[in-house]
């Protein structure tokens, strides 16, 4: 496990190496939502591909509500699971209308009521939405990298990894912290080989300091 202080160089140099923002594209509320259930298990440079003429056939929560499956189908075909994410965002769409007025809900209870809305999904609406200090995502790029640093020890559970990073995070800095190791991850500490050479990191990472 890393010290406070290294807590915080990590923290630190991320936040000097890389801007705090999702990669998926987006205008309204609700198509967060729906790009992060299309992301499942799927890139979200192909989600930002197949979304503009998504939200151009659908462009109101009303016309994702009353969509058919078979052809919302056809549009987010290309992300894989289409059958299960398209009906789950049909499902989403009518419960956000009868439910919610509309508006995506800004609680974790409420947002884990939606069809197809996990931890991790809830963790991005309440940082990237609703500024929710202490919202805490975790994908598989921070899964590896939280390991890797010396943030969590050995732990694999995304639950167990989001309750140990909210111990360690300035509340306020994690939502940001995580959208920034996913840049990292993808960047330098890839799932194939970490390029520990070239890692803005490496002096506050357990696995360079370990091996070094």
């Amino acid at each position: 496990m890393r010290t406070p202080e290294q807590v915080m160089g990590l923290v630190e140099t991320l936040e000097n190496e890389y801007p705090a923002e999702c990669s998926l594209q987006y205008d309204k509320d609700y198509e967060l939502l729906f790009a992060v259930r299309l992301a499942a298990q799927c890139t979200d440079e192909r989600v930002n591909m197949i979304t503009p003429a998504l939200y151009e056939r659908f462009p109101t929560l009303e016309a994702f509500a009353q969509a058919k499956q078979e052809e919302l189908e056809k549009y987010v075909h290309s992300c894989g699971f289409f059958r299960a994410k398209a009906r789950d965002i049909i499902l989403c769409a009518q419960m956000l209308l009868e439910r919610f007025g509309g508006k995506v809900p800004g609680t974790m209870e409420e947002l884990l009521s939606l069809p197809g809305v996990g931890r991790k999904t809830a963790n991005l609406i309440l940082g990237d939405i609703f500024g929710v200090p202490g919202s805490t995502v975790v994908d598989t790029h921070c899964i590896r990298l939280s390991n890797r640093m010396g943030l969590v020890d050995n732990l694999k559970d995304p639950v167990k990894i989001e309750m140990e990073l909210r111990k360690i995070l300035p509340p306020e800095k994690s939502s940001d912290f995580c959208h920034r190791l996913v840049l990292h991850g993808r960047a330098v500490c890839t799932a194939r080989k970490p390029m520990c050479e070239n890692c803005c990191c490496r002096m506050f990472c357990q696995t360079f300091t370990s091996e070094n």
